[in-house]
């Protein structure tokens, strides 16, 4: 069974259960992953810097100008270059700013606790960003989805190589979730 069958088949509630209890196995797996990658587990809060202008400049802005690049391509090319099989409209379509809110803020932590600040300190920024690539499973028959999701993992895997800030990071991923999130849910 395909997985946008699969999501059809669950209810809105049920979708959003799996999606929170994949995000929680990403956090799992980072903290597990850690134990065994890294000396000490404080190394991770060397990661976190409360440095406002740089989460602006690097996350705020550089968040915005994915969001603006994709909502060009989304409005210029052809829907079927767009198309997940429904699996973002699902997610994002009937649920509330708060509900938005709330994934693309637990997605967006968990994915980059994941990729920038578990496998991108450890195998370095090319391995993680095509590993991020690759979890996205639904985008790899989708040639403009893929080279989307790849240009936005090296752009933000890039932008941690600039910083080694996770909250940069995060805050550029939530962004591109939230705001994309919401044009869905608005999208008629």
């Amino acid at each position: 069974m395909k997985q946008s069958e699969i999501i059809k088949s669950l209810s809105d509630d049920e979708l959003k259960r799996q999606l929170m209890l994949s995000q929680l196995l990403l956090i799992i797996i980072s903290i597990v992953l850690s134990f065994f990658l890294f000396n000490k587990l404080t190394q991770w809060v060397n990661y976190f810097n409360w440095d406002i202008q740089e989460i602006f400049y690097y996350g705020v802005l550089s968040g915005l100008l994915v969001v603006l690049i994709d909502i060009v391509l989304i409005y210029t090319l052809p829907k079927r270059y767009y198309d997940d099989g429904g699996i973002n409209k699902r997610i994002f379509k009937n649920r509330t700013i708060i509900d938005i809110f709330v994934i693309a803020l637990i997605v967006s932590i968990s994915e980059e606790l994941l990729f920038r600040g578990v496998l991108q300190t450890s195998f370095g920024y090319i391995v993680a960003s095509v590993i991020f690539a690759i979890v996205h499973i639904r985008y790899l028959k989708k040639p403009v989805l893929l080279i989307s999701v790849l240009f936005v993992s090296f752009y933000i895997g890039y932008m941690f190589v600039v910083t080694e800030n996770l909250f940069v990071t995060i805050t550029a991923h939530f962004i591109v979730d939230f705001l994309l999130g919401i044009l869905i849910r608005f999208q008629r």
